[in-house]
């Protein structure tokens, strides 16, 4: 399976997370890096772009030789960047999965996507998704609603569908004052609702890399959509139940939580 992303020097988030909830799920992982970040537990305090040519050279390396039963995308950074992965996975077989995980913004609150790149996304990548998986902050940059509770979860499910993907799951952990987290799958006709207990625990980073990493890796190994979504959202509950302090400020979820509960 392979990730198009971001590096995470903390190793909580992106590539890092990426590969280990691979490892985890029993796939194995690749990557095309497309952009370097300097950050920790507390922000990311530096982010460096690669150029075109490195992420296109990464890609056809590892699709030309190996190939590929699922991809997912993370950071992209830039108009430029994002542009370049959509015209290298519009040359991918169309039965291999794509899981877009829109990234914007980090759990820290620091932009990882240009507002220039947005239209991009928005344009040329989603049509390229089997799903989305948009938190209601990227919601917000694609479609313009402002979600507050699960009714806007809907219409922002139909307005993310209207850009071309053939699934959305719009995750909804950012819902005020509400003891559950929600998570909402359509593809237009069907809906599906995933509900958990919220965790106290706020080692929460790298969660959204890790659950559409999860999802990639079920689809790879051929579950259908709700079913992989199912099985990424038990991964993720015990990952988040189980993050811990790292740093001084927000710690990772634990994607070994499987191993060191045996």
């Amino acid at each position: 399976m392979l990730t198009v992303a971001g590096s995470d020097s903390g190793g909580g988030a992106g590539i890092q997370a990426d590969l280990k909830a691979m490892l985890a799920l029993g796939v194995h992982g690749m990557s095309v890096l497309t952009a370097v970040t300097a950050q920790n537990s507390l922000g990311v305090h530096g982010a460096w772009e690669l150029p075109a040519e490195a992420v296109r050279a990464q890609f056809r390396a590892v699709v030309d030789d190996i190939g590929v039963q699922a991809v997912k995308t993370g950071m992209l950074s830039s108009a430029a960047t994002a542009a370049t992965v959509a015209d290298l996975l519009a040359g991918l077989d169309p039965a291999v999965p794509v899981v877009v995980d829109p990234v914007a913004v980090s759990k820290h609150g620091d932009a990882l996507l240009r507002a220039e790149a947005v239209e991009v996304v928005r344009t040329r990548l989603l049509p390229l998704a089997t799903v989305a998986t948009p938190n209601l902050d990227e919601v917000t940059w694609l479609t313009g609603i402002v979600v507050t509770d699960e009714e806007g979860m809907r219409a922002a499910a139909r307005a993310v569908l209207g850009h071309g993907p053939r699934w959305v799951l719009v995750k909804g952990g950012h819902l005020p004052d509400t003891e559950q987290a929600v998570d909402l799958l359509s593809d237009g006709r069907a809906e599906h609702w995933y509900r958990a207990p919220r965790h106290g625990n706020r080692h929460t980073h790298g969660t959204g890399c890790t659950l559409a990493s999860a999802l990639a890796s079920y689809l790879a190994l051929g579950d259908d959509v709700p079913t992989a979504v199912g099985r990424a959202k038990e991964y993720v509950r015990g990952a988040l139940a189980a993050g811990f302090p790292l740093g001084a400020g927000i710690g990772p979820v634990d994607h070994g939580w499987r191993a060191r509960a045996h």
